[in-house]
């Protein structure tokens, strides 16, 4: 059947707001849990990957609702950063592919100028998120409490938090070298990619910068390896490459002109001059820093020069690519006459062996090329190369006596020791860059700039770190390996850079104006800042209330509420009520968000907790959802992938996209998005509608049987199953259980003829109640068309009943010997009319029964129960057969559970058989007989009954 699920969303989407589900107010009769989702950036169309993680939370708390909690769902915006002003220069510019992606997702042409203004911006993306994803998905989110980052009460809310920082001396000043775009000062770069549209992976790399003194300029060249000096045999340089003059305080140097522009950024007193072609270079020779040699200049394609200076260094002993391009060279007379050197020039310079390292012999450089088997420059292994020679050499290399004073020192240990020598002698400098490309979200390349007065929040701080690290051994985190690697994550961190100037939308610094806070240190706290949220919006507080003793007083309980009132203007009964909600919400019991806030968002919402809340309102969980993929990579709502989520919601319905992203496969892992499957959960629902109304329209009632008690124990164990599932938030398995088992366990039902009113009736308030936290649309319209009462999303989850395991057994049995006959046909491509069933003889049965009871009683072993049964005059008749029988019970009853034993031997499988006969030969379309193997007289031509055992009986076909 087709049924309109955008009407029957609608319709229950209002039932809940005119009912008010979604308002959460204290209750001290009920246990609270709030969760949060991590708030979307805006930075464009939400998409359908972040509707998976949104609509855990939603049903998760729709589960908790119903199992007795009082809930509270908030959700919000996070617009901190250049995200919107990046969306309102492309409009202002009228960028055509952004605008069509803007009215292809739904904005209409007539709103396009207001979102030339960012705040505008903000505005649309704020509706569209809340009315058009949120809302359509039919979240149970406390719609008055949104918030976004750009609000003047988040703000103080934020600039409160940092006074707490500061008094606790975790506000710090000093020079950094920070990413930074041209157009909006310093990003952050992380996986989030907040600030950033590409090179989330990248990090500020420290290079040395050698001098190489040439006449009166230097040539420079970036090494990360200032170990290696007294290695170096020539200097390459890129043919095709227009380098540059610079003038460096006293000194000109040549490097690349992406360099030049990178050292501008950091170093004082840099002058362009004039350019200078690679080619004309080659040929040179240079005086080495630190060894003082004169090496000669060679032509290196592999010379990028938009990585470090462009310039590069040769140490072939211990750089797979310095090895392999200077044998290139000396194997090739044409390339060396094309660039004018001479054969003995070039024959001349030899590899210098400078480090040892075990497994390696004097040239580690020529030692993996040859294992891996590269042959020539360009090789794209040759990276995978460099990284291997470059650990091993740090981790477990010693310089040899060709290093001079640096002579039997670990690798490590060197290092820094030459580095500081060249530095101190001038030979050197420090210089950063980034270790790939970096772009900023308005489209503009980022680099690495020297700010002298850069604020940090310092996480590296070891006291903070300790108790942070202390507190996560109590918390609820998910998946596993995320909470046995956020303590080494949390000893990573280090400074972070907390604020930054430049064109950015955000909160000022409130010890500086000047200083926007970033959009990761605004986005720590903001769980808790919901809860006071409801005040502001509502209009009983105003930013200019919200000052630092109104804070301590709400949040942490300090200061006299009189005097509070008076010096804030706010009713001290308003006071009150506050507090009492931050008492009762706090601490927040689920933070969850995608996987890229491991390393990132999560760790710092810890340390910022830890650090300025007390033991009472520290975060309780964190459950990390992965991704939607498009093609095996993330979709991004900023570069407008995806498909839009209102085209998927009327293509699939909402309950058929929640139900996919419930079951599809573990939170933990990465889902290709495929509409294909999609489509398969919206007609498995469409089954699901059709099955309750076969029910409700099925013909006569009937007493209740042994196939209601099988029923209703099946559905008690299913609510047995939800709920151990949800205690681990496994939407997955509680997915299986209720929109497969049961259904699979009520087409049974039918199908062996159950129909009983008051069985059928309490079998649906299970599993509709069941249904609605995944699906909630669905749930509210077949709990009306059955005709309970009031909304299934305010009922709660019924108890689970008691669990027959004799009754469960019964029908497994029944099912058990249907596949063992379609087996045996399949086999035997027999199209049967007669099947005979045999179930097993007394002795058998007389064998397991004492088995399982010396199998509770710790005693069961061969010989032991050999001679139990011995001991039965009758048992002794059948010898060698018990004796047999014996050996595979003792290990039947070893590797099984003995609660299924139980219920078997609870069974008279010959009883139970020959009551369903009917059933088995109308379904086989065969006749069917039944008997005991006991039984002398049964008709058994080909002697099967002999193989008939305790829950298995034995066929046979004719």
């Amino acid at each position: 059947m087709s049924y309109d699920y955008g009407e029957m969303e609608r319709k229950w989407q209002k039932k809940w707001s005119d009912s008010k589900l979604d308002h959460a107010e204290r209750d001290a009769e009920k246990p609270k849990f709030m969760m949060i989702f991590a708030y979307p950036g805006v930075t464009g169309f939400l998409h359908v990957g972040h509707l998976r993680g949104y609509t855990y939370t939603d049903a998760i708390g729709r589960y908790k609702r119903m199992t007795g909690y009082n809930v509270l769902f908030p959700v919000g915006t996070h617009a901190t950063g250049n995200g919107a002003i990046t969306l309102a220069s492309k409009v202002a510019n009228n960028d055509l592919d952004f605008i069509d992606y803007l009215v292809r997702n739904g904005c209409p042409r007539e709103k396009l100028d207001d979102l030339k203004d960012p705040m505008k911006v903000v505005d649309y993306f704020n509706t569209v998120y809340v009315n058009d994803y949120w809302k359509r998905f039919g979240f149970l989110a406390d719609w008055r409490r949104f918030t976004c980052t750009l609000y003047p009460d988040y703000g103080k809310f934020i600039q409160w938090q940092f006074r707490k920082l500061n008094d606790l001396g975790l506000l710090i000043q000093k020079p950094y070298y920070s990413p930074t775009c041209p157009v909006h000062g310093p990003v952050a770069v992380d996986a989030s990619e907040t600030d950033i549209s590409k090179g989330g992976n990248a990090e500020v790399q420290e290079y040395t910068l050698l001098k190489f003194k040439h006449g009166n300029e230097y040539l420079i060249a970036a090494t990360l390896r200032p170990e290696t000096v007294y290695g170096q045999v020539c200097f390459w340089v890129n043919p095709d490459v227009e380098y540059t003059r610079i003038k460096k305080g006293s000194e000109t140097w040549i490097v690349s002109k992406p360099a030049a522009e990178k050292l501008q950024l950091q170093k004082d007193g840099i002058t362009m001059l004039e350019p200078i072609s690679g080619r004309d270079m080659i040929g040179w020779t240079c005086e080495a820093p630190m060894i003082h040699r004169e090496i000669p200049v060679f032509p290196a394609t592999f010379s990028d020069p938009n990585v470090g200076s462009g310039l590069v260094t040769s140490v072939p002993s211990d750089a797979p690519d310095d090895w392999i391009s200077l044998d290139a060279l000396k194997n090739d007379p044409s390339m060396a006459e094309e660039y004018g050197l001479s054969r003995s020039l070039v024959d001349s310079v030899e590899p210098i062996s400078i480090i040892t390292i075990e497994g390696y012999g004097d040239f580690p450089a020529k030692d993996i090329i040859e294992r891996m088997g590269i042959k020539e420059p360009g090789d794209p292994r040759l990276d995978e190369a460099k990284k291997q020679v470059y650990k091993d050499g740090y981790h477990i290399g010693r310089m040899k006596d060709t290093s001079g004073p640096f002579s039997g020192m670990r690798v490590e240990e060197a290092k820094e020791k030459m580095k500081q020598a060249m530095l101190d002698s001038g030979e050197a400098e420090i210089f950063y860059d980034l270790t790939e490309e970096v772009v900023c979200r308005c489209g503009r390349p980022v680099n690495v700039k020297r700010i002298d007065d850069q604020w940090f929040i310092d996480y590296g701080n070891e006291e903070l770190t300790e108790r942070t690290d202390k507190h996560c051994y109590d918390m609820d985190m998910n998946p596993p390996e995320f909470y046995e690697n956020v303590h080494a994550t949390l000893r990573w961190f280090r400074e972070r850079a907390c604020v930054r100037q430049g064109n950015w939308l955000g909160t000022r610094f409130p010890f500086d104006d000047k200083w926007i806070i970033e959009a990761i240190s605004d986005s720590t706290l903001y769980p808790l800042y919901y809860i006071i949220s409801l005040y502001a919006n509502d209009g009983r507080i105003s930013p200019d209330n919200m000052t630092e003793e109104f804070f301590d007083h709400v949040v942490l309980g300090k200061g006299d509420a009189k005097k509070v009132s008076e010096n804030t203007k706010v009713p001290e009964s308003i006071l009150a009520s506050i507090r009492s909600d931050v008492e009762y919400w706090y601490p927040l019991d689920m933070n969850l968000g995608g996987k890229e806030h491991m390393t990132v968002h999560f760790p710092v919402f810890l340390f910022n907790h830890r650090a300025i809340l007390p033991d009472s309102m520290q975060p309780k969980g964190i459950l990390v959802n992965w991704y939607i993929t498009g093609k095996k990579e993330k979709i991004a709502k900023s570069k407008g992938g995806a498909q839009p989520i209102p085209g998927a919601v009327e293509q699939f319905g909402v309950d058929g996209m929640r139900l996919y992203y419930a079951h599809i496969a573990s939170m933990f892992v990465d889902v290709e998005w495929s509409e294909d499957n999609v489509m398969t959960y919206r007609q498995r629902l469409d089954r699901i509608m059709g099955t309750v109304e076969e029910l409700l329209s099925g013909g006569d009632a009937k007493e209740a049987s042994e196939i209601d008690d099988w029923l209703m124990s099946r559905f008690n164990g299913h609510l047995m199953s939800v709920r151990k599932a949800m205690e681990k938030y496994d939407l997955r398995q509680m997915a299986t259980a209720v929109y497969f088992e049961m259904l699979n366990d009520l087409k049974w039902y039918g199908r062996r003829g159950g129909n009983n009113k008051e069985t059928v009736s309490e079998a649906l308030r299970i599993w509709i109640s069941c249904m609605a936290p995944i699906t909630p649309h669905v749930a509210e319209e077949m709990w009306s068309l059955v005709g309970f009462d009031g909304l299934v999303s305010s009922a709660q989850l019924p108890e689970p009943g008691p669990v027959s395991g004799s009754a469960e057994y019964g029908e497994t049995l029944i099912r058990d010997v249907m596949t063992d006959v379609q087996q045996i046909k399949k086999v035997t491509a027999s199209d049967a009319k007669k099947i005979v069933l045999y179930t097993s003889p007394s002795w058998k049965t007389a064998v397991m029964r004492i088995g399982l009871e010396m199998a509770d009683n710790g005693t069961l072993d061969i010989p032991t129960l050999t001679k139990k049964c011995m001991a039965d005059e009758e048992m002794r008749k059948n010898g060698k057969a018990v004796s047999e029988f014996v050996k595979k019970v003792v290990t039947d009853l070893t590797r099984s559970s003995l609660d299924s034993k139980r219920d078997m031997m609870g069974v008279d499988e010959y009883s139970l058989l020959a009551s369903a006969k009917d059933f088995l030969s109308e379904d086989m379309n065969a006749e069917v007989i039944v008997f005991s193997a006991d039984d002398k007289d049964a008709y058994d031509p080909q002697n099967k009954s002999r193989a008939a055992v305790p829950g298995r009986p034995a066929i046979y076909l004719e």
